[in-house]
């Protein structure tokens, strides 16, 4: 029997767990877990706050408060909501640890030791007046790309492009608002190029038909791109120090210290257990399968930089297996903490008592597997009351209800088959061998959908035979369509349980079910004969609109405020004179004919009546406004600018629009009609 070690990424301590973090990695990873555990596998399953980097100083200094108080705060909610929804992590660490540091700092001072590190010297920010390096999320300028004068030293927010900060026009720091400078620093660096040729490519093209195609897919462009070093320290004092003499002020990168504290909690859940050394078997012995569950933003880190990591350390097991999912949006926007634009985990366990398991049923219904998904509350809404309420809570309540009204509860025994019997026992026996085929294969959408139509059989063997017709003219047949129906109740309070494991335990509550593992469905009879069981309740219920209808509200207020606050605005001029001013001829005018430019997106050939001539202009707002839209559009022009040809057009001049936050664009024209070649001033 294999020993399995499973991970979940480690979320970050600057601010709640939301819907689109759960459907990534921490309930495909919990329905595994509890998957294996119910098959009676060795497996521990480890997860932690990741408490180091930018994120986390941002946060505290946004807040006013430590990044050690930052960490503090979030890693409480997020433990909590996780313990709350049923993650039934082993342990729940924080890379804030003592015994996490040490972790860190040895695995960095051993690969130190074996000259492992290229040593670099390299100009980076540095703010003067804060006298600290600068990192790339403390440095603003403006996009290259889309001129967005807010864009980070990382990314712009606003066209999505990739940036690194020497690419900013105009460089600020976010902690003083001055022009950084450029300083010399040494950091050290994994030689990411060399390991490529040594062994990394051939090691991951060796998983190219048990990985996820998603991640085999980026790794290998990756690859294709050509691995470079990558660093390890960085200059910040909020992490783990670099464990070298004259290295004050520098910390181990975040990238490379994170996921150590798998191993570090590994270490913490076995000190808990009073066996110190237990950890080591589950990282150091070959037989371990170690499973990361991520989401796609990690795949790099995983499935390349962690691999590297612990293959020149020496000491440890490689990944067997890393499924990641692609994104989950909400309500067809992509999620964003910053932007407020989230179903928080705590907050929709607030708002919904007891319906863990509803969110855990959506979600893994509409997990993003393959491709970018959408949560949406009508959806959430329809699963729950046509799928939850009147397929699986349905045929439960049905039947314990029958069971109740016929024999007082008392389960009756299994008489002479027929063949809608047999069909239905035949559903049963196939049912955990293709459920458990798809959660190994990490395919639990397939799972669930299978645990689903088990039920569905359920609800169709009633309709076929029922009983309630039968119990004045045939009472043991009906004693036999309820016992074969319970049975299948309670194969699906065992086989739910990774799935739903509320509903699973409040079920085997009904039932007086003691066995929870999946190796008691090869036993025969689950609930025998005479057995009592309890008043039944129902599993579900319904989910009415007004209750949908807030949820929907509350993320309408937060997108109206994202408008508000997202609202970015030019930088003002240079100044300029009057006189300048008064060299501009600019008048009202009436576009009386508009027509695209032939082999272009953006121009439109406009007829302008200027109350002094007709003249053409050539505009770049046909991405805005088709050409029949505008005719007799009044506008305001810059009449007196130098005639110039633009795809072989001449254009006598330019008319003025104004250009919103998000790039669209309107025309400035008068509120009232007013005569062709009247003057601004």
């Amino acid at each position: 029997m294999s020993r399995h070690l499973v991970t979940a990424a480690l979320p970050y301590a600057n601010g709640p767990v939301h819907i689109g973090h759960l459907a990534g990695a921490y309930l495909p990873s919990d329905i595994y877990v509890r998957y294996l555990r119910a098959n009676r596998e060795e497996v521990v399953f480890i997860c932690g706050s990741d408490e180091h980097g930018v994120p986390i100083t941002i946060r505290a200094k946004k807040e006013g408060i430590t990044p050690q108080a930052a960490v503090d705060k979030y890693h409480a909610i997020i433990k909590q909501s996780f313990a709350d929804f049923g993650i039934s992590f082993d342990i729940y660490h924080r890379t804030s640890d003592p015994i996490h540091h040490r972790t860190a700092a040895d695995f960095f001072t051993k690969l130190y030791d074996q000259h492992e590190f290229i040593e670099e010297e390299s100009e980076q920010y540095y703010d003067e007046e804060a006298g600290m390096f600068l990192a790339d999320r403390y440095i603003t300028g403006t996009c290259p790309n889309c001129n967005n004068p807010g864009a980070y030293g990382d990314q712009c927010e606003k066209c999505g492009k990739s940036l690194s900060p020497r690419e900013l026009i105009a460089p600020q720091s976010q902690l003083s608002g001055k022009a950084p400078v450029l300083r010399k620093t040494k950091h050290w660096y994994l030689p990411l190029d060399r390991y490529q040729k040594e062994w990394l490519e051939k090691w991951i093209l060796s998983h190219k038909d048990d990985w996820k195609v998603n991640v085999f897919g980026q790794c290998k462009s990756w690859l294709d791109q050509g691995l470079q070093p990558r660093a390890v320290t960085r200059d910040l004092d909020w992490g783990v120090p670099v464990p070298l003499p004259d290295s004050t002020g520098k910390v181990l990168y975040v990238w490379f210290d994170a996921p150590i504290g798998y191993i570090s909690a590994t270490k913490a859940l076995f000190e808990q257990r009073q066996d110190p050394d237990g950890w080591e078997k589950y990282w150091k012995q070959p037989d371990t399968k170690l499973i990361h569950f991520i989401g796609k933003d990690n795949i790099v880190f995983h499935c390349i930089i962690f691999p590297a990591m612990l293959k020149a350390h020496g000491d440890f097991v490689l990944p067997t297996n890393v499924p990641s999912n692609e994104f989950l949006n909400l309500e067809g926007d992509k999620i964003s903490t910053s932007r407020n634009w989230a179903v928080w985990l705590h907050e929709y366990l607030v708002e919904f008592p007891e319906k863990q398991d509803v969110l855990r049923y959506v979600l893994c219904a509409t997990a993003p597997e393959t491709k970018d998904n959408d949560f949406t509350w009508k959806d959430f809404q329809s699963r729950n009351n046509s799928e939850l309420v009147a397929i699986l809570g349905n045929f439960v309540n049905r039947t314990l209800v029958l069971i109740q009204k016929y024999y007082e509860g008392k389960v009756p025994a299994t008489g002479q088959l027929h063949p809608s019997d047999e069909q239905c026992i035949a559903a049963m026996k196939a049912a955990p061998g293709k459920i458990g085929a798809s959660i190994r294969a990490f395919k639990f959408r397939d799972a669930l959908f299978d645990l689903m139509d088990l039920a569905r059989t359920g609800n169709k063997y009633l309709a076929d035979n029922e009983p309630w017709k039968l119990q004045a003219s045939d009472p043991k047949r009906v004693e036999t369509i309820l016992a074969v129906s319970l049975e299948l109740t309670a194969q699906l309070a065992i086989l739910m349980e990774p799935f739903l494991p509320f509903t699973a335990k409040k079920l085997r509550g009904m039932l007086g079910l003691e066995a929870t593992d999946w190796k008691a469905l090869e036993n025969g009879a689950l609930v025998l004969p005479g057995h009592t069981l309890s008043e039944p309740t129902l599993l579900f219920d319904k989910i009415e609109d007004d209750v949908i209808a807030r949820q929907v509200e509350k993320l309408a207020a937060s997108k109206a405020a994202n408008d508000v606050k997202a609202i970015v605005f030019e930088p003002q001029k240079p100044a300029t004179t009057f006189d300048d001013f008064q060299k501009m001829d600019i008048r009202i005018g009436t576009i009386v004919a508009a027509e695209r430019v032939p082999k272009t997106d953006k121009l439109l050939k406009l007829t302008i009546e200027t109350g002094i001539d007709q003249r053409t202009v050539v505009s770049g707002i046909a991405g805005h406004y088709e050409p029949e839209q505008i005719i007799g559009q009044q506008v305001t022009l810059l009449a007196n600018l130098e005639p110039r040809k633009i795809k072989g057009i001449e254009s006598k001049g330019m008319i003025l629009m104004a250009e919103n936050s998000d790039g669209r664009l309107s025309f400035v024209a008068p509120i009232q009609p007013i005569s062709n070649g009247s003057t601004v001033r």
